[in-house]
């Protein structure tokens, strides 16, 4: 009777014990997690010690955005507030969700010159062609980011990305003319409206080209200075204040074209019926901002010395996209310039980013009338100094140098980003890169012989024959990658068989191929009954699980024989050594029988 009461004792022990272990350990769980995210709260959002450069890198980088947004709106050929708006949401979602803690996300000069280049933006329904644009690329962005696919970008070419930035450094030049002269020119294309209005010189305004000239003379002066960070700004506002000295009307201003109130971004929604319409220059717009980002990933780490993780990015500069298309905001990306301006004015953390968000909305704000003076030709010469300074001759002359095939790529993305619209150009020289880059692979295929003797276990390498004689032993190596495109030129470096070479043995080492395509499988059937037909033998050595069984469940094993098949080992040259040890064998037997 005794026993029972002690165990039930002892369980209720057991139980109490156990209880309050998993409540510590729930507790310890909780605080680690609080403290986890506390730690990455203050690395990503700084704390009293970085305030103070913070704040005045976010001071810095608002007041610089204003007249930058309206700049990149008019770039892109829509509302200038449009892109101030871009610049609001898109460096606060930024702040919030990028993987980057420095990165600013703005309307970048490539993006929006893509955009002037969509017909729907210049439609009647134009504001809903914005938000669906600007949300199809943030969606294309955030999937991206979604499936970890940050390391995609390494597939772009260097000579693709150096012909495209460049272009658009021409692009943002050209673009500007007819708001920095006031001659509009109704020809088709940048190039065209250009020669236009160099023939129609006399029809200009003069006062226009003014306000645009002292705008750079200032911002070129004040670079020099202490005011160099806010050079842009006051730029900006000497060639305004300028335009109102000039006769009334002589000058375009923003109010011309907007009406800039005293509010925040409101609700726009997209319009699901232009999705297709639209899906081209969302993806452009898309692999533009992710390739922009990634350069920012790659080159500035974060305050814990890491670098970011390019997925991270991707997903956050789809969210900033997806806000700022509800939100009467034009597409966004990683802004290289912006960046670098909060990191030189000090920033320290991602608070940089949220400060210069709310200078930019006590702009609007506090002096919205104000902004509505804006001069447009002082807007175009902002722009093009910055487009003269995106253009980089000596990356064009180093591409230049470094091959014909980076040449050709670089060459015609340059040519096709200014004569055609930029969302296919964009597209257009990635698809190029991919077809020389094949063609190129395709054609660096070496197929070598491996000669032994018995003086030195090593072989020598040497060129492969040309044709097989009888009774040969061709052992060959390949060098390059065996794929389609290079089954034919793989094909033409094997020995001939001819009709004859009884007793012949052709041995190809495949060793570290993990898999080959339908068509270079096809290419060593057909070799192996050539060979067949001349009384030769096709060995294949040096195999991996992989490989073999490719070539079972097409029959190429079977073809060449499951016996002239040799799987590779774990020390380099045992298969090749197997191979040479059966053709011994076999003929041993030949000649006993």
């Amino acid at each position: 009777m005794d026993a029972a009461p002690q165990r039930v004792s002892q369980c209720s022990d057991l139980c109490c014990c156990g209880s309050s272990s998993g409540l510590q350990s729930g507790t310890r769980v909780v605080v680690m997690r609080f403290t986890a995210g506390w730690r990455r709260y203050r690395q990503r959002f700084g704390t009293r010690a970085t305030i103070g450069k913070d704040l005045r890198a976010g001071v810095v980088l608002g007041v610089e955005s204003v007249p930058d947004g309206l700049a990149a709106g008019l770039l892109a050929g829509v509302n200038p507030v449009l892109g101030l708006n871009a610049y609001i949401v898109g460096t606060l979602f930024g702040a919030l969700a990028t993987g980057s803690v420095f990165m600013t996300v703005q309307a970048t000069g490539a993006m929006a010159v893509i955009i002037a280049d969509v017909p729907e933006i210049q439609g009647t329904n134009a504001s809903a062609a914005v938000a669906t644009l600007t949300v199809m690329a943030g969606i294309v962005m955030l999937a991206l980011g979604l499936a970890g696919l940050g390391s995609l970008i390494r597939f772009i070419p260097a000579a693709v990305l150096i012909g495209f930035v460049n272009a658009v450094a021409v692009n943002i030049v050209l673009s500007q003319l007819a708001n920095l002269t006031g001659y509009a020119s109704d020809a088709d294309n940048r190039l065209a409206r250009t020669w236009d209005s160099a023939l129609n010189f006399g029809q200009m305004s003069w006062e226009s080209i003014l306000v645009g000239s002292a705008t750079v003379a200032v911002i070129l002066v004040l670079e020099r200075t202490r005011l160099g960070a806010l050079s842009m700004v006051v730029g900006i506002v000497a060639g305004s204040i300028l335009a109102v000295l000039l006769p009334p009307a002589s000058v375009a201003v923003i109010s011309d074209v907007a009406e800039v109130t005293r509010a925040l971004p409101a609700l726009s929604l997209p319009d699901i019926s232009m999705v297709f319409g639209l899906l081209i220059p969302a993806l452009s717009l898309a692999l533009v901002g992710l390739v922009q980002g990634a350069a920012i990933s790659g080159s500035i780490p974060n305050p814990d010395g890491k670098y970011p993780n390019a997925s991270a990015d991707f997903r956050g500069q789809g969210i900033a996209n997806i806000a700022s298309g509800v939100m009467q905001g034009i597409p966004v990306g990683g802004s290289m310039s912006a960046t670098a301006l909060s990191r030189a004015a000090g920033a320290r953390s991602a608070s940089a980013n949220l400060i210069a968000c709310g200078v930019m909305l006590a702009s609007v704000l506090a002096f919205a009338p104000l902004i509505g003076y804006t001069a447009m030709p002082a807007l175009a010469g902002l722009l093009m100094v910055v487009g003269v300074r995106t253009f980089k001759l000596h990356q064009l002359i180093m591409v230049a140098r470094t091959g014909a095939v980076p040449a050709t790529v670089c060459a015609v993305t340059f040519i096709l980003t200014v004569v055609i619209p930029l969302q296919y150009a964009v597209l257009a020289g990635v698809g190029l890169a991919v077809v020389l880059h094949i063609a190129r692979q395709s054609n660096r295929v070496r197929v070598r012989r491996l000669l032994f003797d018995d003086t030195n276990s090593r072989p020598i390498e040497t060129a492969a024959p040309a044709v097989l004689t009888p009774g040969d032993v061709v052992v060959l190596t390949a060098y390059g990658s065996l794929f389609f495109a290079s089954s034919a030129s793989f094909r033409d470096q094997l020995p001939d068989p001819g009709h004859s070479a009884p007793g012949a043995y052709v041995v190809i080492r495949l060793r570290g191929t993990d898999e080959l395509g339908v068509t270079f499988l096809t290419m060593l059937r057909v070799y192996a009954r050539e060979l067949a037909s001349a009384d030769a033998h096709l060995m294949i050595a040096g195999i991996g699980a992989r490989v073999r069984h490719q070539m079972e469940i097409t029959g190429v094993a079977e073809v060449i024989g499951t016996q002239n098949i040799f799987a590779a080992e774990p020390r380099v040259g045992d298969a090749v050594a197997r191979a040479l040890d059966a053709i011994d064998s076999r003929r041993r037997e030949d000649e006993s029988d």
